[in-house]
């Protein structure tokens, strides 16, 4: 608890400097990876990762230190030529864009690593922590180093802001925004250009092994909990403040933990639980969907079984036992049992020493169901001319979704036919009918 209360009480520089700076990578590697994940280029931020560290090394040696501005100078050259080079290959030839990026990628990281190498028995001193390019060290971020990356991260932040439109529409319907004259390959470059500068100034904090990582993850973190743009934006920068100060936390707490690494540990937890517990796209929510739409079919197969026999022996209000339902229909009893027990609950059924019987409510349920039954397998015989021993499987599927808009439809087009292919007369609502 000290600890917590030091670090976020922001009194050491050091902690400043760090808390700050990964935030600030953080967010804005998280902006710019929405819109490169909305164009399904993921893989690009892998490739610019790798590409930039020639470039530092280059940089390296022309200037003879580890001066931040000619590093990253160094690496946006070379990641965004490596971005140049896949797209021209991808256009000129036969080789798809995935094939050109991993050749790109490892030629370029082939070569940063000989260069590397080369530094590091170069015999100059300066070449000490250049390194850590490859796997981030944050906690080495000073004063100098903050300055120039909030600098560029504020730039990124406010040209995301200003093409925002543009930027999604490239993203969503790119024919659509060239056929109104939208500039789409300058809009591309300028978000070519942004991805490198994301890259380039995160290989600091989480390395260019990494670096994919915090460009996508928060991206499609909060594309689990949003169909809209604006909101996916705000949650992955959201994501990406987090995991950048919890990283840094984490590291201060433990100073054998490096901070990258946790930077990206915590967006990927935040994206597996995103990925589980998401409204309407998480997977719990999907399976919890999924129950509820069988245990609906369960319910309004009883209903519809409960009419089917008062329409044998023309008694809505008798009562019926287990054998008697399961002769008709054979559902597993276990399921029965729930379901009977469901719809006694909700009104539908009525229950007396253990025979079932239809209420009024569920007369009118049971009945709605059994005619958009027979209605469906009345429109497959005469639209779409299938022989009336075929229609019955499709229509014990589809009675379940078809809403009172299609209901009314589907009357109106079949002009409210008496009877079913089967011969089975149609059951409509008699209020309706006398109207």
């Amino acid at each position: 608890m000290e600890d917590l209360i030091y670090f976020f009480s922001f009194q050491d520089p050091n902690i400043r400097y760090v808390a700050a700076g990964s935030v600030l990578l953080a967010i804005s590697s998280a902006l710019v990876g929405c819109f490169t994940f909305l164009k399904k280029k993921a893989l690009v931020g892998d490739a610019v990762a790798h590409s930039v560290l020639p470039g530092i090394c280059l940089a390296f040696l022309l200037s003879g230190n580890k001066n931040p501005v000619v590093l990253i100078i160094g690496a946006f050259i070379t990641g965004w030529l490596a971005l140049v080079l896949i797209d021209f290959i991808t256009r000129s030839s036969k080789i798809k864009e995935d094939t050109s990026i991993g050749l790109i990628l490892s030629v370029f990281f082939g070569i940063g690593i000989l260069l590397l190498t080369m530094i590091q028995h170069s015999g100059n001193a300066a070449q000490t922590g250049l390194d850590s390019f490859l796997f981030g060290k944050a906690a080495a971020l000073v004063g100098t180093d903050l300055v120039v990356f909030s600098s560029i991260s504020l730039v990124l932040v406010v040209v995301v802001l200003l093409f925002y439109k543009e930027f999604a529409l490239i993203s969503f319907d790119e024919d659509f925004a060239k056929s109104i004259g939208f500039p789409v390959r300058r809009l591309e470059l300028v978000l070519t250009t942004l991805t490198v500068l994301a890259v380039v100034t995160g290989i600091q904090a989480v390395g260019v092994v990494l670096m994919a990582a915090m460009l996508i993850t928060p991206a499609a973190a909060a594309r689990f909990w949003t169909d809209k743009l604006s909101v996916m934006l705000v949650i992955a920068a959201v994501f990406g403040a987090v995991s950048g100060i919890s990283g840094a936390f984490i590291s201060y707490t433990a100073p054998a933990m490096p901070t990258g690494p946790w930077i990206v540990l915590i967006v990927s937890m935040l994206a597996l639980v995103s990925f589980f517990i998401a409204p309407n796209k998480g997977i719990f929510y999907k399976l919890l969907r999924q129950y509820r739409i069988k245990r609906r079919i369960l319910n309004e197969n009883i209903l519809k079984l409960f009419y089917q026999l008062s329409e044998i022996d023309a008694d809505h209000q008798r009562a019926r036992t287990l054998t008697e339902l399961q002769n008709k229909r054979p559902i597993r009893m276990k399921s029965l049992k729930k379901g009977l027990r469901r719809l006694h609950i909700q009104g539908y059924l009525s229950n007396r020493d253990d025979k079932w019987s239809l209420t009024e409510q569920g007369k009118i349920k049971g009945r709605r169901v059994v005619k958009l039954h027979r209605l469906w397998e009345v429109y497959l015989t005469k639209y779409l001319r299938i022989a009336p021993d075929h229609v019955h499987e499709d229509a014990d599927n589809i009675e379940h979704i078809l809403t009172p808009e299609l209901e009314r439809r589907l009357e109106s087009l079949l002009e409210y036919p008496e009877n079913d292919p089967h011969s089975s007369a149609i059951p409509y609502d008699p209020n309706l009918m006398n109207k």
